[in-house]
């Protein structure tokens, strides 16, 4: 182990995965090291043994919940948008080859106490409770507003530079209600708070049509899932950096990153060191270069039904806006089925997650648990989020931020194309799919 390589990366979370199979497609010499034996660090997916071992160390799971292997239970649930930045990166490195997807049935939000789906077409949005008839046109004007604005064509603007004028000031243009801002805010523009209703409008622009978008491409929900659960998707990005000569070490423990006059020079392992100048690691390897940013809860629940007032959904998220329950922060519902191979037959998955904000953790998950009617199992987790003091750029050591509480990937690829930035000094392009050099066509 006395090679050098461009880069070392540390943990199979898929932030660092991603990164790996990136970096190797382009040519760098990359070297992938994790402790554990399995992929997907923080963000695994386990079988039912495993999920048993890690909440109820010493319990065997119950026989009813059937075999272990019908089960990929994911720790940390995201879904893919079907027009965003992850989907983009799948297609340009060609991991869709290695994955199947399926779309998630409903996007839902809460308002008043109850679930409304987010309507996927002009006549569910007619037929929505979300809003009454004098706010439907409202609604209607702002949403034409955005599909027709066109940042160069002054015509378009109605007087609002998104720019520079706030959501607040969009949104009184319009008339719109609380309620409405709530659903567009968080259930269209995905924001999980309302830091956002004060900064300049573009970025809750682009997050609009970016769900509209995505909407369009499937119809029923923007969102976009792997079968065999979240666990698949590290894997296949680490199938693509072998494939293109990158170097996968699992159960590696890690002694030390090594360091001369503050810059990094190698990672010893075992006793070895490996050479490099630049280590891209999750939070957990750098406990000296990280700090606390808060906690996020999860609770997973096992149901066996699909969770009420959905249609018998398969799938769904469902966005709970700060507002609608006198909080700070979102929270969220992740449901998946067995309809997509992570849970045994007729069973059902929610998880439920938001970022902490009093001794209680649990408690705060209430309203959220209330909706799924009755739960066969509930497994919970308080995670601490950490994030780098610093860049990386003085002693080559890049870190990647903990997993949030959202729901869905645009945070993770945030986080994916900023390192990638720091550590070749460029930006990340995704755009076409890569080409395979000698390799034969399928």
């Amino acid at each position: 182990m006395d090679e050098e390589y461009d880069v070392v990366v540390l943990g199979t979370g898929l932030t660092e995965c991603i990164l790996s199979g990136v970096l190797s497609v382009e040519g760098k010499k990359v070297l992938h090291m994790d402790r554990n034996d399995y992929y997907g660090g923080e963000s695994a997916s386990l079988n039912l043994s495993q999920l048993y071992r890690k909440f109820r160390p010493g319990q065997e799971p119950p026989s009813t919940f059937g075999r272990d292997r019908d089960w990929n239970v994911d720790l940390i649930p995201k879904f893919a948008m079907a027009s965003g930045e992850f989907t983009n990166i799948l297609y340009h490195t060609d991991v869709t080859r290695y994955l199947e997807f399926r779309q998630i049935a409903g996007s839902y939000v809460y308002r008043d106490g109850r679930i409304s789906k987010v309507p996927a077409s002009n006549t569910e949005a007619v037929a929505s409770p979300l809003m009454g008839i004098f706010e439907k046109r409202r609604a209607k004007k702002f949403f034409e507003f955005i599909q027709a604005y066109d940042f160069n064509n002054p015509t378009t603007h109605q007087g609002l530079d998104l720019n520079t004028v706030t959501m607040t000031e969009v949104y009184k243009k319009f008339g719109l209600e609380a309620g409405t801002q709530d659903f567009v805010g968080h259930a269209l523009a995905l924001h999980f708070d309302d830091e956002y209703m004060t900064q300049p409008a573009r970025d809750t622009y682009e997050r609009i049509c970016l769900y509209m978008n995505s909407m369009a491409r499937y119809g029923k929900s923007p969102y976009l899932y792997p079968l065999y659960g979240l666990g698949e998707l590290p894997q296949g990005f680490a199938r693509l950096s072998a494939i293109y000569g990158g170097t996968y070490m699992l159960s590696k423990k890690i002694d030390e990153i090594v360091y001369e006059n503050g810059k990094l020079v190698g990672v010893k392992s075992e006793g070895e060191v490996v050479k490099t100048k630049a280590v891209i690691g999750d939070p957990t390897y750098f406990k000296d270069k990280v700090k606390k940013a808060g906690q996020v809860v999860r609770a997973i629940c096992i149901l066996q039904h699909s969770i009420p007032n959905t249609s018998d959904a398969d799938s769904l998220q469902i966005v709970i806006p700060q507002k609608q329950v006198n909080r700070a922060h979102d929270i969220y519902v992740a449901s998946t089925s067995f309809a997509h191979n992570v849970a045994a037959k007729d069973y059902w998955i929610a998880i439920v997650s938001t970022i902490v904000e009093t001794a209680n953790a649990e408690q705060e998950l209430q309203p959220a648990l209330a909706l799924l009617g009755p739960i066969t199992e509930k497994f919970v987790e308080i995670t601490d989020i950490f994030e780098p003091v610093s860049d990386g750029k003085s002693d080559g050591a890049y870190i990647s931020k903990s997993y949030d509480a959202t729901s869905h990937f645009e945070s993770v690829c945030q986080d994916v194309k900023d390192i990638y930035k720091r550590v070749t000094g460029n930006v990340l392009k995704v755009e076409g799919k890569v080409k395979k050099e000698g390799e034969a066509d399928e």
